[in-house]
């Protein structure tokens, strides 16, 4: 008895190739991507006549920072904790040492900053500071500001900072400007 061989049928692969470009395509256009977006940080205007002549600056106006490589804070020469440094930034920066400033609420010290407008915190970072010690430390500057701005603004438009209008928000930000000065990284 012969058997009767069946041939295999094959199968069609001619149209494999459209199926996966197919899937390939909705893969790519469906998928998201995360894409960093960084520290937004608005640079002052180029001013040339600037280099040539800066302003004078206080010892006293200034807020001194310094994180070393074991993410250690040294702020005014004394040691003190991430925690700590909002609270610290926003004595220095609302403290109203000449008592020119008449919406300040600070102790009026003469040995710490004259007003908002002349206060500058400046910030030193180590080469080998870890990157989610330099962006804690930049978040509770930022927040100390903030935080300064709202507060002025309950007193007085009895608003919060983002909800006034373009000119009070002006007014508020002229009253608190933000100036934090970021030296280049050394080893501390």
């Amino acid at each position: 008895m012969a058997r009767n061989k069946r041939a295999i049928p094959e199968i069609n692969a001619g149209s494999m190739a459209d199926i996966a470009f197919l899937l390939l395509i909705f893969f790519l256009v469906t998928t998201t991507m995360d894409v960093d977006s960084g520290i937004s940080t608005k640079l002052p205007p180029w001013e040339p006549e600037q280099l040539e002549n800066p302003p004078p600056i206080k010892q006293k106006n200034l807020f001194t920072v310094l994180v070393n490589a074991n993410d250690q804070l040294l702020v005014e020469d004394e040691y003190a904790e991430i925690e700590d440094l909002r609270d610290l930034a926003k004595k220095f920066l609302d403290n109203n040492g000449n008592g020119e400033c008449d919406y300040c609420q600070g102790i009026k010290s003469p040995l710490s900053s004259d007003s908002p407008g002349k206060a500058i915190v400046s910030l030193q970072n180590d080469r080998g500071t870890s990157y989610k010690t330099y962006i804690a430390v930049q978040n509770e500057l930022v927040a100390a500001y903030n935080e300064l701005r709202n507060e002025l603004a309950q007193r007085q438009y009895g608003k919060n900072f983002d909800e006034l209008g373009e000119e009070q928000a002006k007014q508020v930000q002229e009253a608190y400007p933000q100036k934090i000065s970021e030296a280049e990284p050394l080893n501390l």
